[in-house]
């Protein structure tokens, strides 16, 4: 295996929509450039806790979100660097279409491509199409000056005949870098917030090596290092400063919403950072200052949580601050109903009622004004729920919060004491 260079290049995979079939592919192209020895990273566009997960088991090393509204452009770039430093290739997945972003701000993927200089590979669907794909792909690559694809992936291509009328068409788009073939047999399945978590598929190697087989049969993957920016090294930008110095985290397939990198900004900057799982009834060290209760799937082990009185106990008795991000923020409150209608306690130390009984999606970036919490006074983040919550009693704001296109949500959140939470989930201070 070649040494790599002390920084790799990088790329994006953006697709004209969602469901082209990007993240299957990503997964592909990383486990099969593992497979041939070379040293890979990823990063995910925007705030997506799922998709990360996935990739690092595909490259083996963890995977940071790029995201330019939340982190501004000198974080995206210092992770990105981060990413490249010692490794051959960084693959960047992209979030939904490639020109969907917040309103009226800069957060697409072809906002970040433009503002690092990335090229784009176009993943396109194929299944439903023939010559209209040209089309497609000159409204895509002429759109904006300042994007640049570089190369096409045209996926659930189902015939010889179908890539021929394809490729006969796309003679003067940018070059097809790989031919994928229609497959029932590879499928990732979902759930409400979307992909099922990488550590709850039992298929997850069988469903990664297929994806690389794919890919290795239809991709001359040295095209890919030809394609790639060369990335520099670039100076660390603010991060968000650890809440206390020593942090437990709960970490299981209930809460797997912690971001990696405000867990890896924390311990750079002397944090030390411990974990418990709240379904194996592990209760939180007690000599830590700050408990985190990430996000995750809290309503599809409602029962076994209620149940865990080691883990609600130890919370009801930790002696420093307690704070609760989306689903975390339930377990929290008195009570959380499940999507059948049953209700279960919880935690009970905010007075908080939270149903699945009657979805509501709750869905968009925030822009937050600490006003309770142990957080720097203006942060970044994002809320994607469908849940609904009833407040049961009186308790002090944690936020006031603003949408990305400057909207007015007034305040969310509350505090009572040493227990916070709230629906949204913190990405960065605000840049």
């Amino acid at each position: 295996m070649t040494p790599p260079s002390s920084h790799g290049k990088s790329f994006i995979i953006a697709a004209p929509t969602s469901g082209s079939g990007k993240t299957l592919i990503t997964l592909g192209l990383l486990r099969a450039l593992r497979n041939s020895g070379k040293i890979v990273r990823s990063a995910k566009v925007g705030p997506d806790y799922i998709d990360p997960g996935f990739h690092a088991a595909a490259s083996g090393a963890p995977c940071f979100n790029l995201d330019l509204w939340a982190m501004g452009e000198n974080a995206c770039r210092a992770l990105l660097s981060q990413q490249a430093q010692n490794a051959d290739l960084v693959i960047v997945e992209g979030v939904m279409g490639l020109f969907d972003g917040p309103q009226g701000a800069d957060g697409s993927t072809a906002d970040l491509a433009a503002k690092l200089g990335l090229p784009v590979v176009l993943v396109v669907d194929c299944a439903h199409q023939a010559q209209s794909i040209a089309a497609l792909v000159h409204g895509f690559t002429t759109f904006r000056k300042d994007v640049h694809i570089a190369g096409l992936i045209l996926n659930r291509v189902k015939s010889d005949r179908h890539e021929a009328l394809l490729t006969e068409a796309l003679r003067a788009a940018p070059p097809v870098l790989a031919v994928m073939r229609q497959s029932d047999s590879v499928h990732m399945p979902s759930r409400h917030l979307g992909l099922v978590q990488a550590q709850e598929n039992q298929q997850l190697e069988t469903l990664i090596e297929s994806a690389a087989s794919g890919v290795t049969r239809e991709t001359i993957l040295d095209n890919l290092f030809r394609i790639g920016t060369e990335i520099t090294n670039h100076a660390s930008a603010v991060v968000l400063p650890p809440p206390a110095q020593r942090i437990t985290v709960a970490r299981d397939q209930a809460f797997g919403f912690a971001y990696p990198h405000l867990m890896q900004g924390w311990k750079s900057q002397g944090a030390e950072i411990s974990t418990f799982s709240p379904l194996n009834d592990e209760a939180p060290d007690a000599t830590a200052e700050f408990l985190f209760l990430p996000g995750g799937y809290p309503e599809l082990h409602a029962g076994r949580i209620a149940d865990n009185t080691r883990f609600l106990d130890g919370m009801r008795t930790f002696p420093g601050t307690i704070y609760g991000e989306c689903g975390g923020y339930m377990v929290l409150g008195q009570g959380l109903t499940d999507a059948d209608g049953n209700r279960h306690s919880m935690a009970g130390l905010l007075p908080l009622e939270t149903s699945f009984a009657k979805r509501r999606l709750h869905l968009g970036y925030r822009q937050l004004e600490n006003l309770a919490g142990p957080f720097p006074k203006t942060m970044r983040g994002h809320e994607f729920h469908y849940s609904t919550a009833e407040l049961s009693g009186a308790a002090e704001p944690l936020f006031k919060a603003t949408t990305a296109a400057g909207e007015d949500l007034g305040s969310i959140g509350q505090r009572i004491g040493r227990v916070m939470g709230s629906y949204a989930h913190i990405i960065a201070v605000a840049a």
